[in-house]
C-alpha cells in the first residue's frame, strides 16, 4: 500500500510540472470568441458556430514559403477548405481537377494562375513542395504514392486507404522510404473535445484509458454524388472521424476487433458494387494499452449528427468536461490560426490541420496525423467490417510504427 501511495504522489507530481502554469478550461472561456464555419450536414451546407480561441497569438516559425499544388473539386471543395491559399507561409502554385470546369473554379476561387488537367502531369511540377490531395478515396494511395515519387510532401484527406490491407502496407512503405512529410487530415483530432482530452492525456491526467467511445453519424436519405460512385461503401472503410477518439487522443492503436454490422432498413442507401447490406457498423476493440473502445459508424439514423466520443482513464474521465483526480489542468486551448485563416468547418479544425501540415514542413518534424496513425486509424475499420462479414469474428489487426 505504501508502494502504490508513493506511485501516486510521484505521478501528480509529474502531471503538475508538465502541466507548468495552464489553467482550467472554465478560467479560459471569458477569453473565447466565436467565429462561423461551415459543415455539411444532411448533403446541406450549414453554417454553425465555431469557437476560435484567441487567447494566444499565433507567432511564425519561419519566413519561407511553400508552394502548394491542390487537387480535387469535388462534392466536398476540400482542396479549397481548408485555406492554403490564405496562409502567409503558403503560395499556391497549381491546381487540378479532371472535369475542367471544376479546375478552373478551384483556380478562381484560389487565386492561382496555373491549372494541370490530372494530379499525374501536376506532380511533375518541380516548382511545387507538397501537395494536397482531396481526391476520391478508392484513389487515395495511388495518388499519394504518385506525389511521393517525384519529391512531394503530401497531405490528404480521410481515409488512408479504402478496404485494402496490401494498399495500407504499399503506402506506409512508400512513405518511409521517401523521407517526406506525410499527413492525413482527420478533422476529430483537432475538435475542441479531442484536443482537450489529448492535452490530459499528454500530461498524465487520464493514466491509462480503460474505455473510449466514438461515433460518427452521417444519416442521408440518397447516396452524396461521388466521383464514379465510390461512396456507399462499408461503414467502417470510413472510420477515422470515430476511431480519433481514441488513437488521435493517444498515439495508440487498436490490437484486436469484434464488429457487427446491422443491416438497412433504407435499401437506396446500398451501394451494390461493395456487396454489403450493413450502413451501420459498431466495432468493440482492444486497445495498445489493453483497454477497450466502441466505435460507431452509421448513415442509417436520422437525428444528431457529426463525430464525438468520451474517454474514461484510470485518473480521470471526459465527456464534455474533464471530472477527474487532477485539479490542475494544462493549457487546452486549440493552436492560435494565422493571420487571415478561418478555423472552418468540422468543429473548426480545417485551418488547424493545414497549418500543422505547412508547420512541420517548416520545422521538418512528424505532423500529428503521419502516416503510422493514419493507418491504424484507417486499417482497423478494414479489418472491423471483415469481422462484421464473419458475424463478429475476433480478429487481429496490422499494428503501424513509424
Amino acid at each position: 500500500m505504501k508502494q502504490a501511495s508513493q506511485n501516486l504522489s510521484s505521478d501528480r507530481r509529474k502531471f503538475i510540472r508538465k502541466a507548468g502554469a495552464g489553467v482550467a478550461t472554465i478560467a479560459m472561456a471569458p477569453y473565447f470568441s466565436i467565429a462561423s464555419g461551415v459543415q455539411a450536414t444532411n448533403n446541406v451546407e450549414e453554417k454553425i458556430p465555431v469557437i476560435q480561441e484567441t487567447l494566444k497569438e499565433w507567432v511564425p516559425v519561419s519566413d519561407r514559403k511553400i508552394r502548394v499544388g491542390l487537387v480535387g473539386y469535388g462534392y466536398s471543395h476540400f482542396s479549397a477548405a481548408f485555406g492554403f491559399q490564405d496562409h502567409p507561409n503558403v503560395e499556391v502554385v497549381a491546381v487540378s481537377d479532371l472535369i475542367p470546369e471544376r479546375c478552373a473554379e478551384l483556380a478562381k476561387v484560389t487565386r492561382c494562375n496555373k491549372t494541370y488537367p490530372s494530379l499525374e502531369e501536376l506532380v511533375k511540377d518541380k516548382t511545387i513542395d507538397a501537395v494536397m490531395i482531396s481526391t476520391d478515396a478508392p484513389s487515395h494511395v495511388r495518388h499519394c504514392i504518385e506525389a511521393l515519387k517525384y519529391g512531394k510532401h503530401v497531405a490528404v484527406n480521410v481515409p488512408a486507404v479504402w478496404g485494402s490491407l496490401e494498399d495500407a502496407d504499399m503506402l506506409f512503405d512508400a512513405v518511409k522510404k521517401s523521407g517526406l512529410k506525410y499527413m492525413m487530415f482527420e478533422t476529430s483530432c483537432y475538435h475542441e473535445d479531442l484536443y482537450a482530452m489529448r492535452q490530459i492525456y499528454k500530461a498524465g491526467g487520464f493514466g491509462k484509458l480503460i474505455y473510449s467511445e466514438g461515433e460518427y453519424y452521417h444519416y442521408t436519405e440518397t447516396a452524396l454524388p461521388s466521383y464514379n460512385n465510390w461512396r456507399g461503401g462499408p461503414p467502417q472503410w470510413y472510420p477515422t472521424h470515430s476511431n480519433a477518439y481514441y488513437i488521435g487522443v493517444t498515439e495508440g492503436s487498436f490490437t484486436e476487433v469484434s464488429c457487427l454490422g446491422i443491416p438497412t432498413h433504407i435499401p437506396k442507401n446500398l451501394n451494390p458494387r461493395y456487396n454489403s447490406s450493413f450502413v451501420t457498423e459498431v466495432a468493440l476493440f482492444r486497445t495498445s494499452e489493453g483497454g477497450m473502445a466502441r466505435m460507431v459508424v452509421s448513415s442509417d439514423t436520422p437525428g444528431d449528427s457529426g463525430e464525438k466520443g468520451r474517454i474514461r482513464g484510470q485518473r480521470g474521465s471526459y465527456y464534455g468536461k474533464y471530472e477527474g483526480l487532477e485539479k490542475v489542468l494544462p493549457d487546452l486551448n486549440r493552436p492560435p490560426l494565422p493571420p487571415g485563416i478561418e478555423a472552418g468547418g468540422h468543429g473548426g479544425s480545417h485551418g488547424r490541420l493545414m497549418d500543422e501540415f505547412v508547420t512541420s514542413i517548416l520545422q521538418d518534424r512528424k505532423p500529428l496525423v503521419d502516416i503510422a496513425m493514419a493507418l491504424n486509424m484507417t486499417v482497423s475499420g478494414v479489418v472491423a467490417h471483415a469481422s462484421a462479414l464473419k458475424d463478429g469474428e475476433l480478429m487481429k489487426i496490422p499494428q503501424y510504427k513509424f
